[in-house]
């Protein structure tokens, strides 16, 4: 019996869920925003607001006392088109599906996917909070704790929680968790496929990928202080004094600030860490620098708490790592700390073969044409998404090595 000829539907529907099975961080994100970009003929550089939830002041007392809101605001663009190129012949159209997939559509796809995760796995260099020790490869229960105590100080709801890491972390993790009086399935499916699996520590799912992001710190100056007192609710910039010349700071590095410490955004109180803050922008100086910093300073007195008492002149500015350096970054978050949307392109007329499929809040495209000068049929397919970290209060890295 001859096999059926394989349309461009189904060929689009079977690259679809060939990406999605390959995505790891990018999987379990929240993609409610999808809808919003799902127009025909969708373009680079579309731009959603995102609200984000109010935060008020609780009073005390009979007496009523009104309060505006405090709305925050983020943006999302779609402003990242990714494709690979593959070569199908029609004498291919006639495999099987599955056949087909294996040959011709996964040795590709799976390269995509592999480069949307490492776009969002860039995310990292707008989260602050930061655990584990730089240079040293996390590998115990506490490093995956502490970022969950990063989360739970910032008032991250509980559930659902994720964990990606990198290939040397996850050895690492395993290897270190097998003694713990962990359910026998759990140490099952560990022993089997060498990962740490589902329903691990408070997480939903602890997860490997090969896309998880190298950090390079700036070159930083030496003896680093505040230059001046903030006194300015919501100040996201700070000048730093230092010894050296053409000293650089890198967006993603991490620093905290001797004496002012973290709250807790519901209750406003110190949670005893230091408030750790990240540069969201490159700078450079000589002697001084102005850096741009997240989150944006507001004191105890303001519904927008970040820190219990405004930075002071002089105090000591601590980095995290040391300057010149790599450092691996590892991902822990609330699903609605990061997003990401794909959006619809627009099918071409004219072409050989056109078609679109959406699942799971990804749209992807393929088209494929004939090239009558070299007698080829060239084929493309194509996601245009964008993301970002909305909250990143909800996530944390784990720095390794």
């Amino acid at each position: 019996m001859s096999n059926s000829l394989l349309t461009i539907d189904m060929i689009t529907r079977k690259a679809l869920e060939i990406l999605e099975n390959n995505l790891v961080i990018t999987r379990n994100v929240n993609r409610q925003y999808d809808d919003s970009f799902a127009v025909e003929g969708a373009k680079i550089g579309s731009t959603l607001r995102i609200r984000l939830p109010d935060r008020a002041l609780v009073t005390d007392g009979a007496a009523l006392q009104v309060q505006d809101d405090n709305e925050q605001f983020t943006t999302l663009s779609v402003n990242n088109q990714k494709h690979i190129g593959v070569n199908f012949t029609s004498a291919e159209l006639t495999m099987q599906l599955d056949d087909f997939a294996e040959r011709v559509l996964k040795p590709r796809i799976s390269q995509l996917a592999a480069s949307i995760d490492a776009d969002v796995a860039s995310v990292y260099k707008n989260i602050y909070s930061s655990v584990g020790s730089p240079g040293t490869t996390p590998s115990t229960a506490a490093v995956l704790l502490s970022a969950q105590q990063k989360l739970n100080e910032n008032a991250a709801t509980m559930m659902p929680r994720y964990a990606t890491v990198n290939p040397a972390a996850n050895a690492a993790l395993v290897n270190g968790l097998s003694g713990f009086f962990n359910p026998v399935d759990t140490i099952s499916k560990q022993f089997k496929n060498g990962m740490m699996g589902t329903g691990v520590l408070g997480y939903d799912e602890i997860n490997m990928s090969q896309s998880m992001k190298q950090h390079t710190t700036g070159d930083w100056g030496t003896t680093i202080t505040i230059t001046s007192t903030i006194s300015t609710q919501g100040t996201t910039s700070l000048g730093l004094s230092f010894t050296g010349s053409s000293k650089t700071w890198k967006q993603g590095d991490v620093f905290t600030i001797a004496s002012v410490y973290a709250v807790n955004p519901q209750t406003r109180e110190s949670t005893g860490s230091l408030q750790q803050f990240v540069v969201t922008a490159d700078a450079t100086g000589t002697s001084t620098a102005t850096v741009t910093v997240s989150p944006a300073i507001y004191t105890a007195s303001n519904a927008l708490a970040t820190v219990d008492t405004f930075p002071v002149a002089a105090a000591v500015v601590t980095m995290l790592g040391s300057a010149n350096s790599q450092y691996a970054q590892n991902l822990v978050y609330h699903k609605d700390a990061i997003t990401f949307a794909t959006a619809d392109l627009l099918l071409p007329t004219g072409v050989d073969m056109a078609s679109r499929a959406v699942h799971n809040g990804i749209s992807l495209r393929i088209i494929r044409d004939y090239d009558i000068n070299n007698d080829r049929m060239p084929c493309r397919i194509d996601v245009l998404y964008g993301f970002a970290a909305i909250r990143p209060q909800m996530a944390a890295r784990i720095w390794g090595a």
